[in-house]
């Protein structure tokens, strides 16, 4: 996490250290820390934070100037916008920092907010520049409605920055006393998002931390997958029965349509809704000189809380009420949960052959095969078209001399010959495995110790 910390964070600089005024946008998910990032930002250079809330127009006003009346400010009860602004740069002689969060919940109302926050951020009279930093959660909002909500407003912004969902690596270490296998597990099931592990325990396994804080009645997480859908799209009850099915293994849209009962074109436009809000993914294969043998492209569920909402409580609501956390968990979860998390394996085993010094291979593209008879995993290749291609095992006894083999016949399929092949396994290797890799400088192993 620090790494993303520090690295977003010279973004911002690199904005504020530039002559003249800057309006910057920043945006990305719930839960990646934004609010954090930009509180340190504030504290550094000093700057003025404030959250906006979802209110009237009036009753924000009113709740912002209450806020800098706490810092000395001389306001009336229901200040201009324009007042406030002046009132968050007074006494300061360095170029000031003004960051307003969510502000969306503020334009979707106000038709004088951004006039008024542009006429201020050209303000000359008082030769200070400024930085603004107008930050949003509502990915789907900025990257689709925003420009049409703001108009001319939008040729004003000096950036564009969005936060990317944090890699394994940047969250492993939220739980430093916990080994690989059990980083992986708490991965599977929340994602790259940090505020979101802060709700689990260092001190217990991923068993207890699941029964706590998702399934025990009243946990914040519980509750949190439906609210990432609800707060964001209408007619849930459509977006619901997608997810389930999505959670199920249904990835086509030909799948999707039988289950559901929805025509095609009603799934692709609540897909794209949910590709939009980054809850979705289309997953396309990698583009080989194999195209014949591969699947179009399918759909997964992106976020792993709403995957795991949806793939353990939704479809099992009932029994969640019925029962005590731990019964559920061992009945519903456990059978199944070492194969759930081999779905996510291999986006961990592909964000370390990337890190990996061991490997003398820089890949410039990344991704993975999905073909008609099977898929790989990880599919690399360099400017210079040399390819490194992997396997990932999670849950089967162990990697065996068969798998490689079939992992070869799969680049035949997709008309690659690999100058490197990594395989990555959980379990360990079969020995006619690890001899055949004593021989070859072209083959690695891996466990997840090494990860």
């Amino acid at each position: 996490m620090a790494g993303k910390d520090i690295t977003e964070l010279q973004y911002l600089k690199n904005y504020y250290e530039k002559e003249g005024s800057q309006l910057v946008v920043f945006y990305g998910q719930k839960h990646m820390g934004m609010t954090a990032l930009l509180r340190r930002f504030c504290d550094e250079l000093q700057g003025t934070y404030y959250r906006v809330r979802a209110c009237s127009e009036r009753e924000q006003q009113f709740q912002w100037a209450n806020e800098l009346r706490e810092n000395g400010a001389k306001l009336p009860d229901y200040p201009t916008y324009t007042e406030l602004f002046m009132s968050m740069i007074e006494q300061r002689s360095h170029k000031k920092v003004i960051v307003i969060e969510e502000f969306q919940n503020i334009v979707k109302l106000s038709e004088s907010f951004m006039r008024e926050l542009i006429a201020f951020f050209h303000n000359q009279w008082n030769n200070q520049e400024v930085m603004i930093i107008l930050a949003s959660t509502s990915i789907g909002w900025v990257e689709n409605s925003m420009v049409g909500k703001i108009g001319s407003a939008v040729y004003e912004i000096s950036g564009l920055i969005k936060m990317r969902e944090p890699g394994f690596f940047d969250v492993a270490d939220l739980l430093p006393e916990s080994g690989r296998k059990q980083q992986i597990e708490t991965y599977a099931v929340l994602g790259g998002f940090p505020e979101l592990w802060s709700h689990f325990d260092k001190d217990v396994d991923v068993r207890k931390n699941i029964c706590r804080h998702i399934l025990r009645r009243g946990s914040y997480l519980r509750e949190e997958a439906l609210r990432l859908v609800s707060d964001e799209l209408r007619e849930t009850n459509v977006y619901h029965a997608i997810l389930c099915a999505l959670a199920s293994g249904r990835y086509k849209l030909n799948d999707l349509y039988l289950h559901t009962g929805f025509s095609r074109a009603k799934i692709s436009v609540y897909l794209k809704n949910l590709m939009e809000l980054e809850i979705v993914e289309k997953v396309f294969s990698y583009d080989t000189a194999g195209r014949e043998n591969t699947q179009k492209g399918i759909y997964r569920i992106k976020n792993y809380l709403v995957k795991f909402y949806f793939r353990y409580l939704y479809c099992n609501l009932s029994r969640l009420e019925e029962l005590d956390e731990y019964t559920f968990y061992d009945r519903y979860i456990a059978p199944s949960f070492s194969a759930y998390v081999s779905e996510c394996f291999g986006k961990v085993c592909a964000e370390a052959a990337g890190r990996m010094d061991s490997v003398p291979f820089s890949g410039e593209k990344m991704g993975e095969w999905v073909g008609k008879a099977g898929n790989i995993d990880i599919v690399m290749q360099d400017t210079d078209n040399h390819f490194l291609i992997g396997m990932c095992n999670w849950d089967r006894p162990q990697m065996s001399f068969e798998d490689y083999e079939w992992l070869m016949f799969c680049a035949g399929q997709a008309k690659i010959k690999p100058d490197q092949v990594v395989l990555f396994s959980a379990t360990g290797f079969e020995e006619k495995l690890i001899s055949e890799e004593r021989g070859r400088n072209d083959l690695k192993l891996f466990t997840i110790s090494q990860l």
